[in-house]
């Protein structure tokens, strides 16, 4: 039997990077899995791609509260129920603390820190009645520690590991785990968008890895498997580096 056989995960900020590489995973190791982003085409090719598992997708903005519920209510609707959430959907930013702009620190808060409680108050409802269910949020290292030039991305990141930890407590008694990933450099379109803002800050990093390389997402949706298997059926609270030893 696969790792997620009979689950069924949601997995939020499925259209790229991460989420489609985690959604991969979910599905190979026997989930039924919902693939939510804001834009269509991207989710539409990625459940083409899976035709042959239980794979569906639906659009929703996570810093809109009525989306997040109905995307959630759609994977019940759809799969009869939720064991599972992977929530991924972020956004980057660069740029020293004194120079990003109000907008732009606001719109990084609303995606990363508000739209990640959003999901977990929904998806929380959704399992609540079944006693059962795993949270596996999306964090980084650099929620872990400070570093020159990301510190609004950062901040959000910090709140992020915040947000699981007091999770874990609020759900915990009600049969609900809620565990946190932090991953290191991993091949994404926003790592290329690291190496563009902030040149050789990349590369400086892989150097400074341990195993000499950056991540790939199918590493950390293994990893996410595994927190959201019942074979991490005693883990709740935890932050997992994916990191390739960077924070060791």
């Amino acid at each position: 039997m696969s790792l997620l056989t009979g689950k069924v995960v949601l997995v939020v900020g499925a259209s790229s990077g991460i989420g489609a590489e985690a959604a991969r995973v979910f599905a190979a190791d026997g989930a039924s899995v919902m693939l939510v982003a804001r834009n269509e085409e991207p989710l539409a090719k990625l459940a083409a791609e899976l035709s042959d598992h239980d794979v569906a997708y639906t659009t929703g903005d996570i810093t809109s509260a009525s989306d997040v519920d109905a995307f959630v209510s759609a994977t019940v609707s759809r799969f009869g129920r939720l064991d599972g959430a992977f929530n991924n959907a972020a956004m980057g930013g660069g740029g020293r603390l004194d120079s990003v702009s109000e907008e732009d620190f606001d719109r990084i808060m609303a995606v990363n820190v508000k739209g990640t409680w959003l999901c977990l108050r929904a998806e929380v409802r959704a399992m609540e009645s079944q006693g059962s269910g795993s949270i596996v949020n999306v964090s980084s290292i650099g929620g872990l520690r400070g570093s020159s030039g990301m510190g609004a991305y950062q901040a959000t990141k910090h709140a992020v590991i915040g947000l699981t930890r007091t999770a874990a407590h609020d759900f915990g008694p009600l049969g609900i785990r809620v565990n946190v990933i932090a991953p290191g450099p991993t091949e994404t379109p926003m790592l290329d968008e690291l190496r563009r803002t902030i040149p050789g800050g990349v590369e400086a990093r892989i150097a400074a890895t341990p195993l000499r390389k950056a991540g790939t997402g199918a590493e950390v949706g293994s990893t996410a498997a595994f927190l959201l298997s019942d074979r991490a059926s005693h883990l709740s609270g935890v932050v997992l580096p994916v990191d390739g030893g960077f924070t060791a």
